[in-house]
């Protein structure tokens, strides 16, 4: 069984603000920090600050010692997927092996056609994820790296100097369309599992997807998930299974700045939002034993949050993580 384990997702507006966010959550005692991959933030605007995700992630290895580096997630066509591993690998040797591949199929489209990137197909984008995490591994594996597919093609794809994890860093693969967790069944170690993606919208700024995906609809995912994983002769139990919360924590049970985001995020009422698999609010009380409750009933144990306030994200650290510590679903 997997610990339970939290990390913070930052939205850094430079280098010198990403690095003091992961040197505060190494010393909070958070698991991960993450970053998104984008040219434009989905949670600001197309001029919104945007860092380059790997280079963000590079900077913030070289200021910590301890907490993983996790990209949540980033989007396999926005770069070649022998110059990603190469990219992966230099970011897995910075952080000494703190790296976690971090990978989705991209979903975004303003900013591909506003850059010049091609945007195919859902079932075409997942079909290169599939293959670039092919090329991936075998340049992490391979003395001579090869692969053919039907999108990309490498022959003694050399990677030196390899990785520090071996056999290479663990996958993550973020989303929750069947086919997305069928490929997670087969190469993932992680699954970061989010509401469907598939109209050009997070679901930060999605409410119909975001209602949509209540509690019964992420217990179907992983019974899918899981069902998958029996099929491709995978223990369902080595999935360690995580999702991205937005963090709401006051103590006061009437705030009503919470009550705000519950209904910005689109709930009909605040309870609700309590009880939704993309956030965590309330008291600290109520975030504890909310997240047992989700532990407990989904094997959820790896939660990625974005603070909505600087307080939440201090108030979780001082009177919700301590009740986890040795915690395993």
């Amino acid at each position: 069984m997997h610990p339970v384990r939290f990390g913070v997702f930052i939205l850094p507006d430079s280098i010198a603000a990403a690095q003091a966010a992961a040197v505060k959550a190494e010393q909070q005692g958070f698991y991960s920090v993450s970053v998104n991959d984008h040219f434009y933030s989905p949670l600001g605007n197309a001029q919104s600050p945007q860092l380059e995700c790997f280079t963000a992630l590079t900077a913030m290895a070289c200021v910590t010692q301890r907490i993983r580096l996790v990209p949540a997630v980033a989007a396999m066509s926005f770069r070649n997927p022998a110059m990603l591993a190469k990219i992966m690998t230099c970011v897995d040797l910075a952080s000494n092996g703190r790296f976690t591949c971090g990978l989705g199929a991209g979903w975004q489209p303003t900013e591909y056609e506003a850059h010049d990137y091609p945007f195919p197909s859902t079932p075409v984008r997942l079909e290169q994820l599939d293959e670039g995490l092919q090329i991936c591994k075998a340049m992490w594996t391979q003395d001579e790296p090869t692969f053919t597919g039907k999108h990309f093609r490498i022959e003694k794809a050399y990677n030196n100097p390899r990785g520090v994890q071996k056999p290479h860093p663990p996958i993550m693969l973020g989303g929750s369309g069947t086919k997305l967790l069928k490929l997670a069944a087969r190469e993932a170690s992680i699954i970061n599992l989010i509401p469907a993606t598939g109209n050009g919208k997070d679901f930060v700024n999605d409410p119909v997807a975001t209602v949509k995906f209540d509690m019964p609809t992420l217990k179907s995912r992983i019974a899918l998930l899981r069902r998958f994983m029996r099929e491709e002769g995978r223990d369902p139990g080595e999935m360690e299974i995580g999702g991205l919360l937005l963090l709401g924590l006051s103590r006061d049970p009437q705030d009503a700045g919470l009550r705000a985001l519950a209904s910005q995020l689109g709930f009909p009422d605040y309870a609700t939002a309590q009880a939704s698999p993309v956030a965590i609010l309330g008291t600290p009380e109520e975030a504890r034993a909310e997240l047992k409750k989700r532990v407990r009933e989904t094997g959820m144990t790896y939660y990625i949050f974005v603070a909505s306030f600087e307080e939440s994200q201090n108030l979780f650290v001082e009177e919700v993580m301590p009740a986890f510590t040795d915690m395993k679903g």
